[in-house]
């Protein structure tokens, strides 16, 4: 079983999808004349702006929901294996993949909220609901539907809730068994809310999180502030093979720097469009340069943090490509969190370092599986059109919360590479649909842009220019 899940991850994960996730993000970067620079005010103000309504959220709370699925073990494990894999230079492909991954964050969250429709009372739209009203192709849409149920229902969830599990049980001996039945408890109460009380959940636990780790990495940095120039120039460096330690491993460093990068920012991958869908606004280009935004505070912040202070402290190791290690500064550590706990404990105590990353990673990879829930069950509806079969959404309830808790028992291994399968095929799936689909978004952008510059608010009106099949933009 290892070894098919082995060979369908390097099927999936091939050089073809690295350079598909790079060329689109290069390709919008330059289509919409670097709107991820261009229009860094408006992404901050917009995030304040506006409120919710009985169907939908807020602008911050499809943020915050579309952010809490950003940010996870990625930012943390994530940035320890890509090290680890890749040597320090993987992080400067992780911030080049987040610059341009915020263009395509943009057009795919753009095309959820102008495609979303309105569904058991509330807003709902996303990848399924754009390839079918976009496209017009009904079978592409009802796959990408089928493989993002899987995905966020399946697949992924294990990964963020196996490292909650041994990150807790390293660091205060609570058994994995106990840490699944409580994820389970607290996962349960809050899903069977529905978007609502993910929103208000998310509302307040990801700025808190979020806030509370970049503070304690900005006092690591403080802490080491002359080694800062050193640390970027080791950074850009071995991104380049000019490193002679790392030299043997560019290609190492590129793959594992965009592969990690793409997990964690998501941008590209198709799961932000469902709570950029979900937000009440008058544009929809208001929602998608509000979640260009969100990739930088996921990758350019909270994975920047992690990096410093593993890096910083020098709590890594890095693997040779024919087995052992180019830099072994911890005996007997692959990866994973306990890089980022030795980078803490550094500084201050074991006990200290560990705890603070354990729990940071419950909550960072809780409030993904929150969005996982929320992307999962929006697919779900997609695909029962009329509400024929409710129960279907209990099943899923049912379902997600099993995955959960059979995540914190299974090995690590196992966990990370099914969630690269479904990162994968979603991006696969969403990165060519949102290709075919960029004429709206960028016809949207400047739209945009010209009632900007005629002093008005920006209101989006379908009809005025020309596009079809988004009916809730008409006007009426």
């Amino acid at each position: 079983m290892e070894k098919t899940i082995n060979a369908i991850n390097n099927i999936v994960w091939s050089d073809a999808l690295v350079i598909l996730c790079m060329g689109a993000g290069i390709y919008f970067t330059i289509a919409t004349r670097f709107v991820q620079v261009r229009f860094f005010k408006d992404m901050v103000k917009l995030l304040i702006g506006g409120g919710s309504s009985s169907k939908g959220v807020s602008s911050f709370q499809a943020f915050v929901i579309a952010l809490s699925g950003r940010i996870g073990t990625g930012n943390i494990a994530g940035v320890a294996t890509a090290i680890a894999m890749g040597g320090p230079g993987s992080i400067f492909w992780m911030w080049i993949i987040a610059f341009l991954g915020s263009a395509s964050a943009y057009v795919e969250a753009t095309l959820g909220q102008l495609y979303k429709e309105i569904k058991d009372g509330q807003y709902r739209g996303g990848p399924a609901f754009y390839i079918e009203k976009g496209l017009g192709i009904k079978w592409y849409a009802v796959v990408f539907a089928i493989a993002t149920v899987l995905s966020t229902a399946i697949f992924l969830p294990g990964v963020q809730s196996n490292s909650i599990a041994v990150s807790v049980n390293n660091t205060f001996n609570v058994p994995v068994e106990y840490t699944g039945i409580g994820l389970v408890i607290i996962l349960g109460l809050i899903i069977c809310g529905g978007v609502k009380r993910i929103g208000k959940v998310a509302e307040i636990v990801v700025p808190f999180m979020a806030v509370s780790y970049i503070l304690m990495a900005i006092i690591i940095i403080a802490l080491n502030i002359k080694e800062v120039p050193a640390i970027f120039s080791l950074i850009i460096r071995s991104a380049f093979g000019m490193e002679p330690a790392f030299g043997g491993i560019l290609g190492m460093a590129i793959s594992w720097g965009v592969k990690r990068g793409i997990y964690s920012n998501e941008a590209g991958q198709g799961t932000a469009p469902h709570a950029a869908a979900a937000a009440e606004v008058d544009h929809p280009a208001k929602q998608g340069l509000v979640q260009a935004f969100s990739v930088y505070v996921d990758t350019l912040f909270v994975c920047t943090a992690t990096a410093f202070m593993i890096l910083f402290t020098g709590q890594y190791n890095v693997k040779a490509p024919k087995g052992g290690f180019i830099v072994e500064n911890i005996p007997g550590i692959e990866d994973g969190p306990v890089f980022t706990q030795k980078a803490v404990a550094h500084h201050f105590s074991e006990l200290w370092g560990g705890g603070f990353v354990a729990i940071s990673l419950l909550f960072f990879a809780f409030t993904t599986i929150m969005a996982y829930y929320y992307i999962a069950e929006t697919n779900l509806s997609y695909l029962d059109k009329k509400a024929r079969h409710p129960w279907m959404v209990w099943v899923l309830r049912v379902l997600i919360l099993f995955v959960t808790f059979y995540g914190t028992i299974k090995t690590a291994q196992t966990a990370w590479t099914l969630g690269d399968i479904g990162v994968g095929v979603m991006a696969w799936l969403n990165v060519i649909a949102i290709l075919l689909l960029r004429k709206p978004a960028l016809l949207l952008l400047k739209d945009y842009q010209e009632q900007k510059k005629a002093g008005k608010n920006p209101v989006f009106n379908a009809k005025k220019v020309g596009i079809k099949n988004a009916d809730l933009w008409n006007g009426e």
